[in-house]
């Protein structure tokens, strides 16, 4: 189904100028990347700055109204009521479906709102619908662009952080095709990275749509992941965590160091700034050691002795501190 601009702002189909920039205001301030760390919202942002765009833009949301979500394919010259009849035609054709065919609903052209219709040998879909996909002399529409693709691909979070190349195989009316993708250094969950000219097949020569690949990060066995900022659980001896220390940590950027105060307890978070997933476009995302205090399994005689003498000494109560 095709987004409504309406929708994604919130907003009524007679909402003003004024409610409609305040509803986008509202909604950028809660989903935009610097402010909001949920792999997801970035892609919404996207999806209400365009909606904004659109209906912020006297022309075209008058478009937008007329014709749904052709109203950048349409041509300009199309009757809005001619185009509202030939959808209804499409769509009773489709409800109606004709004896030996079938109607259903995929991945079509992008000017007949995704649809894709088989009406068996004896029906001309040419004759049925008027001419809508012939030339502009016999009265149709003319070129229709190819529909918009999309398809997910797994990387690794190393990937993810330095980069890659991977093959992709799709499949098309002229069989399988193998296309070179680079996923850039940084990406995100989530993301999508579009592919110009590599969707549906338009029509009497009109350009191809675009394929979307939509990039999922594997989880990890050492790394968890919030957005651009890493989580690494940093386990320390006793001794550590009371004295403080320096240790070397891997990180996927390669070693770095980070400093553990004195009187460090188990879940307790260090920073390395910048230590996360890379960022073309602004500030890198941060890694966070997560402090896990480990005793060591058997205890040697003179460690006892130790402990034992800690114990009698110490007069810190673990169950009294807050």
């Amino acid at each position: 189904m095709a987004r409504d601009f309406y929708e994604d702002l919130g907003v009524r189909r007679d909402a003003d100028g004024s409610e409609i920039q305040r509803a986008y205001r509202r909604l950028a301030r809660e989903n935009h990347p610097d402010v909001n760390k949920d792999p997801a919202a970035e892609a919404r942002f996207k999806e209400i700055s365009e909606a904004y765009d659109v209906l912020s833009d006297p022309e075209q949301r008058k478009r937008y109204d007329n014709f749904g979500g052709d109203f950048r394919r349409v041509p300009r010259d199309v009757d809005p009521e001619a185009y509202r009849q030939q959808q209804r035609a499409y769509a009773g054709a489709s409800a109606r479906g004709p004896s030996g065919g079938q109607a259903s609903w995929g991945g079509g052209a992008r000017g007949t709102g995704g649809a894709r219709f088989d009406f068996g040998d004896d029906i001309d879909l040419e004759d049925l619908l008027g001419g809508m996909f012939g030339s502009r002399e016999r009265g149709g529409w003319g070129p229709v662009p190819g529909g918009d693709h999309e398809t997910e691909m797994e990387v690794t979070l190393e990937e993810a952080y330095r980069g890659t190349q991977r093959s992709l195989t799709i499949s098309g009316p002229d069989g399988p095709r193998t296309l070179d993708v680079t996923i850039p250094a940084g990406v995100v969950d989530g993301q999508r990275i579009r592919l110009r000219g590599q969707g549906g097949r338009g029509t009497g020569g009109a350009e191809a749509g675009d394929l979307y690949l939509v990039v999922r990060i594997a989880p990890h066995s050492r790394y968890r992941l919030n957005g651009r900022d890493l989580q690494v659980l940093l386990p320390l001896a006793p001794w550590e965590a009371a004295l403080g220390a320096t240790i070397s940590i891997d990180t996927p950027g390669g070693p770095a160091t980070v400093s553990v105060p004195t009187g460090t307890s188990s879940g307790r978070r260090l920073r390395l700034k910048g230590r996360g997933l890379p960022n073309r476009r602004g500030e890198p995302g941060d890694l966070y050691a997560e402090t896990q205090i480990k005793m060591p399994p058997s205890l040697s005689p003179e460690e006892r002795r130790l402990f034992e003498e800690l114990r009698n000494t110490s007069t810190f109560d673990a169950r009294r501190v807050r």
